[in-house]
């Protein structure tokens, strides 16, 4: 034991009914590390030492820094629940508790956050390393910390991190988890202390994975090597307001005179309809920049925006990007969550509901760390009694409730990123006519079982030079035709990110204040402070329900609606400020008794005078949502907690409704094809794991895509694998077959395009009423037919679909089902991806069949352009009563534990496959009836 603790009871013993097959699993690994380690390491192993990792659960320990004593309350699934006398003693346990269960993965994140991951992980991760260390994430930290966050928080900070140094002190590395004694046959990384600044960048990481619209502007940039700007506004259509509902109907906005004189006109290119200008060198973007978010009908676009040098730069640096390890999400493509409040007129207690479910990439562990911090008694010595979800490594609980208030999030996808064309020029750069000097720095990347390798980062006044990270960027970027308006190329032109996120803020300040809010006006108080990443915000408490949108969200010239990538030597294209946080929307108590928010748009665009994004979801979940929640209070009817946790596993599809009635009418000829067809007769458009008709349809639905929008799009958005003869570009007239030139593409399959998100669903939409269109022409392949307009296209993608099944289901139609195409594997983020095979069999757990789908309610998300394997998932989901919280329902993806072999490793993931919601004991009473295990942590 560490020299600052002692321990009167032993370990913890797992459940006896899963010892048989814990033990054979773990005779495996032994015999695996022998492999790997060589006979003389094998006999250093056996499964005591596996097990010496796991912490310990009952009886008592010493704790170093305590003013009082400490209990931690485990239920059946190892959850905790922590009860102090004290702010700093319940913060210090809470930092010792997840070290005790996820401390290798905080310390991965940590090392990802810092730009540090070759230390752990070798030569394998320095492009990595270089490229975070340009963002600067931890830079950035230490400032917030040092400059912007208030004495309290630092207070607790410190609290947190001395409890997970107290966990570690005394400790090796296999003495914490498998994986440092995995790491340890190829390098002697030893982990070292926790910081706050730890906890901190962290932050910096989640915004990262939810930083808004920088994927689309990217993208956007790309489809002009292959298509025109009519073309691309048919890929980004208007968001349809007058069908999917924004979340703010009845709500409002203060100071806004006040606003408007501090930002001027700011966005209104994109809200309100105004044209912009095109530069003459290259083919503008600028129908497409109006976008999902907005009812105008043209953006601006820069000259240097659309070139095919750019175009080559973008797909460089979004291979960068594809690279990075995600830490929440799926670095940041558009993935989506749910919240939704209804009000208690509504419900069958009287009291108000609360629901969330935020759509993640499936990681092992969980990205979530359930718990509860509970004073025993609340006053201004301790101030905290609240539950629910937070991240391992990070203090305070960022989802949940406490005992006056709940609250969920979701993220409101505004736009807080823009890439800036830089001039570059020696030493310095272009900005209003003058050569500018760069700020620099030399970062050190330690190498595990290598040389250091020391880099330059170059800043510009627009941010950190993405572009410096590769060397294809570097090569294009001197090639890069611009318009004659733009400065001459010189050394060529980089790619400049700016970002909310590298400055300094308080979010921090505004977790501690939320968990300890008392009613709206606390709330809106500590939401104002959440600045990065923005997200929406629900809110119940006893009597009332609401929404707000904190955040950080710039305003740009009339001329930038930040849609695409602008000339960073314009000073017209500058920031000019950010949107005062009173004028930003929110709603309290509407009439209608809820609010859903769903990645949908915030508010209407001709109701709000700033451009918040282009880029909204477009509102396929959250219409869906909103029409069950009528469908139950219709005629009176009332909602119950059980009804929110079946909405939350809707798997109704939209698109299946649409498009099902017209594939029903067509002929396919071929019997086989005919008796696909068949299984659609009758579906009720629900996805189920064992519905054959879901598994067809969803095949269709990909192959439609395909054909009329995935074999047209650039190489640089189509997924790696993927092959094409085309027309090379910039040819004035069809290309004779010999002509043609084989593209493959080169996006990570689950990030490729056309996705399938609730974009596809609308663009498919509006291309329904015009059946001609150029979009449903697609060539004869082999034997497979042309097709010129929308049914030939729809028979074509039904004949593919059948073989396509055929080839991974079997001929036999009555065998297939869509779980069997749609299944989850989880795994281990590290070593789980990248290590040794029989490695990653010891710590991956899967696969699970799964319903649902794409921009469903229960959105196991799959990429229509890569396959049909689930890429993101509700990472936990919960359900609030805030008329009896101990009635409230919760589950986390897998568990609590990050220990291998543990019983609480992935102990809630067949429930959560089942839909099945957990009990959330909060009240003293019902944790210590759902106690299974009690330690004491004593001063």
């Amino acid at each position: 034991m560490p020299p600052n603790t002692t321990a009167s009871t032993g370990q913890q013993p797992g459940k006896s009914g899963r010892r048989k097959g814990r033990k054979a699993r773990l005779i495996v690994l032994v015999l695996v590390l022998a492999l790997i380690g060589g006979v003389a390491y094998g006999s250093y192993w056996s499964i005591s030492t596996v097990r010496a990792s796991f912490p310990q659960t009952k009886g008592t320990l010493t704790l170093k820094g305590l003013s009082g004593p400490v209990e931690v309350k485990r239920d059946n699934y190892g959850i905790p629940q922590i009860y102090a006398s004290s702010d700093a003693d319940l913060f210090m346990a809470q930092g010792y508790v997840q070290a005790q269960d996820r401390f290798y993965e905080m310390d991965v994140r940590r090392h990802m956050a810092s730009g540090r991951l070759s230390e752990m992980f070798g030569k394998s991760q320095v492009d990595n390393d270089e490229f975070l260390r340009t963002l600067g994430w931890d830079r950035v930290a230490k400032q917030e910390y040092d400059t912007k966050l208030s004495a309290t928080t630092k207070k607790y900070l410190q609290a947190y991190a001395e409890g997970v140094n107290s966990y570690l002190q005394g400790k090796d590395g296999e003495d914490i988890s498998l994986e440092y004694a995995a790491l340890g046959f190829t390098n002697d990384y030893k982990p070292q202390a926790w910081t706050p600044v730890d906890s901190i960048s962290w932050l910096k990481a989640m915004a990262w994975d939810l930083r808004g619209n920088m994927q689309d502007e990217i993208d956007r940039a790309l489809l002009t090597s292959r298509l025109g700007p009519k073309q691309i506004a048919d890929l980004y259509p208007q968001y349809p307001y007058s069908r999917n509902k924004a979340i703010v109907q009845e709500g409002q906005y203060s100071e806004l005179a006040g606003a408007f004189q501090q930002g001027g006109t700011s966005g209104s290119s994109g809200a309100n309809g105004t044209s912009g200008t095109n530069g003459t060198g290259g083919t503008s973007t600028g129908t497409a920049s109006g976008g999902s978010g907005a009812s105008g009908t043209s953006g601006t676009a820069s000259g240097a925006s659309g070139t095919a040098g750019l175009d080559s730069q973008l797909g460089g640096l979004t291979r960068v990007l594809d690279d990075l390890p995600p830490a929440v999400g799926v670095n940041g493509d558009g993935i989506g969550s749910n919240s939704w409040v209804v009000g208690g007129k509504h419900t069958i207690s009287g009291k108000p509901l609360l629901a969330n479910d935020p759509h993640l990439s499936p990681s092992l562990p969980s990205v979530w760390y359930q718990m509860g911090l509970h004073c025993r008694s609340v006053s201004s010595t301790c101030q905290y009694d609240v539950s629910g979800y937070t991240f391992a490594g990070m203090p305070g609980v960022i989802i949940g409730h406490n005992q006056d208030i709940a609250w969920g999030m979701t993220n409101s996808g505004v736009d807080v990123t823009d890439l800036y064309l830089e001039k570059i020029t020696g030493d310095g750069y272009l900005y209003d006519g003058k050569i500018k000097p760069f700020e620099t720095r030399e970062e050190t990347i330690k190498v595990a079982g290598g040389s250091p390798k020391k880099i330059v980062v170059r800043e510009t006044n627009n941010g950190p030079l993405l572009s410096d990270r590769d060397e294809e960027l570097v090569k294009v970027g001197r090639k890069a035709t611009v318009d004659t308006a733009a400065p001459d190329r010189g050394d060529g032109y980089g790619v400049a990110l700016r970002w909310t996120a590298l400055q300094p803020g308080t979010t921090m300040d505004a977790v501690f204040a939320m968990d300890k809010a008392k009613n709206w006006t606390d709330f809106r108080k500590a939401a104002s402070q959440f600045e990065v990443p923005s997200q929406n915000l629900i809110y119940a408490d006893n009597e009332h329900i609401g929404y707000t949108l904190p955040g950080k969200i710039p305003m740009r010239e009339e001329s930038d609606n930040g849609s695409i990538p602008a000339p960073g030597w314009d000073p017209e294209y500058r920031w000019t400020g950010y949107i005062p946080q009173d004028a930003l929307p929110y709603e309290y108590d509407p009439e209608r008794g809820y609010i859903v928010t769903a990645n949908q748009a915030v508010i209407d665009s001709d109701k709000y005078p700033y451009t918040l994004t282009a880029d909204w979801g477009y509102g396929a979940r959250s219409q869906r949502i909103t029409d069950l929640i009528q469908s139950k209070i219709k005629d009176g009817g009332k909602i119950s907690t059980d009804d929110m946790r079946q909405m939350q596993l809707d798997n109704s599809s939209e698109v299946a409704r649409l498009l099902v009635p017209t594939l029903l009418k067509i002929d396919p000829e071929n019997k086989d094809v005919r008796e696909a067809q068949k299984l659609l007769e009758g579906w009720d458009y629900t996805q189920d794991a064992d519905s054959a008709a879901a598994a067809y349809f969803n095949a269709v639905w990909r192959n439609v895509l395909k054909l009329a929008f995935g074999n047209k799009l650039p190489k640089e958005l189509r997924p790696k694998g993927q092959c094409l003869w085309v027309e090379p570009v910039n040819t004035t007239g069809p290309a004779d077959e010999a002509e043609k030139v084989r593209e493959c593409g080169q996006r990570d399959p689950d990030k490729a395009q056309p996705d399938g998100g609730d974009r596809w669903f609308e663009v498919v939409r509006k291309l329904m009423d015009q059946p001609d269109s150029e979009w449903w022409s697609t060539p004869k392949v082999g034997t497979r037919p042309a097709a010129h307009n929308r049914d030939q296209l729809f028979k074509r993608a039904m004949i593919d679909a059948r073989w396509e099944l055929t080839a991974k289901l079997g001929k036999d139609i009555d065998s297939w089902s869509w779980g069997r195409l749609h299944r989850l594997f989880l795994k281990n983020q590290t070593l789980g991806t990248a290590g040794p095979e029989f490695i990653q069999y010891a710590l991956n757990r899967g696969p699970w069949e799964l319903g649902g789908g794409e921009a469903t309610v229960n959105a196991t998300g799959w990429n229509a352009a890569g396959g049909y394997g689930v890429v993101w998932v509700p990472s936990m989901r919960m359900v609030v009563n805030l008329g009896d919280l101990d009635k409230s329902k919760w589950i986390n993806l897998t568990g609590a534990s990050g220990h291998a072999y543990s019983a609480h490793y992935v102990d809630q993931t067949d429930k959560w496959a089942d839909g099945e919601l957990l009990p959330w004991a909060f009240s003293d009473q019902a944790v210590e009836k759902s106690t299974s295990d009690k330690l004491v942590l004593k001063p």
